[in-house]
């Protein structure tokens, strides 16, 4: 059961918030976000009460979701009035969440979020202030750590809410929470104690959400098994916050070291944290199961978006590749071996010289096969790999789906379509790129002209 303080001393706390925490300086501007709810309507009472102690100058930004119809119209109306009776200016956004949402593809509550967000942004601007306050409190903390908890965050994302921190929409802009180790029902003794006036959001009893079956329904029921169970949980986040804190700086350091470590003899969490780090220091987002696809298999590249994949290299640093369309090719040119002496094809250079079959051991050269020059002919047609493409490299008794074979020798997808087929003048592959030449194309003691085929 939580005990609440005396209603002497709930401002007092505010202010030890905010000059414990170091939220806002003396003689600051401060935009404070009012949506019309208990949560909000304290703490603006709250900073008005502590306005003339600390030379503030208060202003209050309100944003219509329009999700609600006449309530969110009366919640505006509650601001306005309250603003007035202060004296203090008002700022006033308003947007269609629902068709935001469905434009963006983004649930209710994110669309909801960024433009909230970008409306603050854009009103501090206006003011020339680089702060807003939010009414945020414990209770959000235990139902944030449980919606993060459900999505798989680590200890970064469980450590919930801290007491400032940066707005999505506006790096220079400061969010402070000044109570955020209220619970909601201290909030709600000190708006009938005080006589604050406020509107009860009724979406907040609806359970399509996520957050709200969390807060009515969740968390009670924990309550009734530990009854001290919210207050477990903030201890258990603070707890994970510090040690979290602990690992990032470790990860950091590793990072800004010219000399590191060996990245396989970090502890796992420094792992991951350092690849987490640098994913999103490139610009992509850093998911649990991108993360150690990168820790667990250095070398092999993962796509991240249409465009590009990453790979970390063995010293643990993680790079971008950017991908080409997979797919077949239908490149393709026809060369006469007899009045050409070389070519560039698909960004390879590949010449060809003829020889008279001596009876000499022919030794292989880096870069180059040697071929019977008649059983390949010719006219001489260089492609890339179709579907249906049989091949016999040498050594093999019969020819294979040249698919079955890159499959087998471990060649990656989007590697084998950039790879040269040659075709004989009979329509026979002759030679693959980074593959054996040909069964059918060896040198034989029937043969009479050789045909060294060089590429690189």
């Amino acid at each position: 059961m939580l005990i609440l303080l005396p209603m002497d001393r709930w401002l007092e706390r505010v202010d030890e918030n905010v000059r414990g925490r170091k939220l806002f300086r003396d003689g600051q501007t401060i935009l404070v976000a009012v949506s019309g709810g208990v949560d909000s309507m304290v703490l603006l009472y709250a900073l008005h009460a502590l306005a003339g102690k600390h030379q503030w100058k208060l202003a209050v930004a309100h944003f219509n979701h329009q999700l609600r119809g006449r309530s969110s119209d009366a919640d505006e109306k509650l601001v306005r009035k309250t603003a007035a009776q202060l004296n203090l200016p008002m700022f006033v956004g308003s947007h269609d969440v629902k068709t935001f949402a469905k434009e963006h593809g983004l649930s209710i509550e994110m669309a909801a979020r960024q433009l909230r967000h970008e409306f603050f942004a854009k009103t501090a601007k206006e003011m020339k202030t680089s702060c807003v306050a939010l009414a945020h409190h414990a209770d959000d903390q235990v139902e944030l750590f449980f919606l993060r908890l459900l999505r798989g965050a680590g200890g970064e994302g469980l450590k919930g809410m801290t007491w400032g921190s940066r707005s999505p929409s506006d790096i220079n802009l400061h969010l402070m929470r000044p109570l955020l180790n209220f619970t909601k029902e201290e909030l709600l003794f000190i708006a009938k104690a005080q006589g604050v006036r406020f509107r009860e959001d009724a979406t907040n009893a609806q359970t399509d959400f996520l957050r709200n079956r969390i807060r009515h329904d969740l968390i009670p029921l924990l309550s009734q098994i530990k009854p001290a169970a919210k207050e477990t949980i903030l201890r258990t986040m603070e707890i994970v916050g510090a040690e979290s804190e602990l690992s990032l700086e470790a990860a950091v350091r590793w990072l800004a070291t010219k000399k590191r470590p060996p990245f396989a003899k970090l502890p796992v969490a420094i792992q991951r944290l350092s690849l987490q780090l640098q994913i999103r220091g490139l610009g992509f987002g850093a998911n649990f199961d991108l993360i150690e696809h990168l820790r667990l298999a250095p070398g092999q590249a993962i796509s991240v978006t249409p465009d590009f994949a990453l790979e970390r290299t063995a010293s643990g640093t993680v790079q971008t590749q950017e991908k080409r369309p997979v797919g077949f090719s239908v490149d393709c040119q026809k060369i006469d071996l007899a009045t050409q002496k070389s070519i560039r094809f698909a960004d390879s250079d590949i010449h060809w010289t003829f020889r008279a079959e001596t009876g000499q051991v022919f030794a292989p050269e880096g870069g180059c096969e040697i071929f019977d020059a008649d059983k390949v002919g010719r006219n001489v047609t260089l492609r890339h790999w179709r579907a249906g493409d049989r091949f016999q490299p040498i050594g093999m008794k019969s020819p294979a789906k040249l698919q079955d074979i890159f499959i087998n020798q471990k060649i990656p997808r989007a590697q084998r379509h950039r790879l040269i087929v040659a075709e004989s003048e009979r329509g026979e592959i002759f030679w693959v790129e980074g593959l054996r030449m040909a069964e059918s194309f060896k040198l034989t003691p029937s043969t009479r002209r050789r045909l060294k085929w060089c590429f690189g």
